[in-house]
Parts: C-alpha cells; structure tokens; sequence
C-alpha cells in the first residue's frame, strides 16, 4: 500500500483501482486491548490529479477484543468506508476535508488504515451472553452479576414483608 508519486501520475486522468490485503498486526503493540487483527481486506479507488490523491476505501476485516464484562475473546467486525487525500503541493488551498502532505516522494497508506483501525475500537465490548469456562466467574458468595432486565423483575428482600403487609390489608377489607 505504498506508491511514489511518479508511480500515482502514471494513473492521471485514469482509473487507479486498489484491491489488496494487508495485516496491520503492529497496532497489537499500540493497544494492547486488541488480542487479535485479521487480515484487512482493501478495496477502492485511487482519483489522481496535478494537485492531490484522493483515495476512496473500503476496508473489511475484523479485531478480536476482550469482553468488558467476562474477557472472553469477542470477534469485532470492521467494515469501514474513508476517503484520505493527499496533497502533493504545499497547502495552497484550505479544504473542508482532512488532508494529508506527502511526506518525501511516497505515499504511504498503512500508517492511515492503523490510525483509522485504532479509532474503531470501542470502549467496551460485550460478548453474547454465552458463558464458557474461560470467562470471569458471574457468581460467589453474596454477589452475582445481574442485569437490568433481571433487576427490574426482582423484589428487593428487604422490602418483601412490606409487600405481605398490603396483601394483607387487602383481603381483610374485602
């Protein structure tokens, strides 16, 4: 994913097709939250002119994270779409879009997909409720781990002789 400029305007005017697959496996080492990276697949287009290169791209893939609630390896699907243009002269115009300078004589898109990789990952993930023996333990002594929907259905002990006590006044009034 990596192209000099003499390379690009050979493609001026013409259609710069881009499919490829890359492994981004350094951003592990960025964020060590990430347990794995799959191959990323490229697809797009490249639009070259005596100005910049705009790429449009589509990746696909995914990252394998730990869930936030047990750590169990959770497959997160990325399928992200970005246009990335580079300038190839000094900014001699603003653009509503972000913008690149090409640095040197080369282009160089991987450093772009780890940063936009990076920038997919959530704060927290959460696995289906699929519970296996390398999770975190849901339960022990005098706690367990409840969820909303179980909380609201629950009657508090400590509020159920309170709950007895209007059955109760109920039937004698009838």
């Amino acid at each position: 994913m990596k192209w000099t400029l003499s390379q690009l305007q050979k493609y001026r005017n013409k259609d710069f097709l881009i499919d490829d697959i890359i492994r981004v496996d350094e951003i592990k080492e960025t964020d060590p939250s990430i347990r794995e990276v799959s191959p990323m697949h490229i697809t797009g287009r490249g639009d070259i002119d005596s100005t910049k290169v705009a790429f449009h791209l589509k990746i696909d893939g995914y990252l394998i994270l730990p869930c936030s609630r047990t750590l169990v390896d959770v497959k997160l699907p990325i399928n992200v779409e970005t246009t990335e243009t580079f300038l190839l002269q000094g900014s001699e115009y603003e653009t509503e879009e972000e913008s690149h300078q090409v640095k040197g004589d080369v282009i160089d898109l991987k450093p772009i997909i780890r940063e936009i990789l990076l920038l997919e990952v959530p704060m927290q993930v959460f696995c289906d409720d699929v519970v296996s023996e390398d999770a975190a333990p849901q339960f022990g002594k005098d706690w367990e781990v409840i969820h909303e929907e179980d909380r609201s259905k629950r009657i508090d002990p400590r509020l159920a002789g309170l709950a007895k006590f209007f059955d109760e006044n109920n039937s004698s009034e009838s």
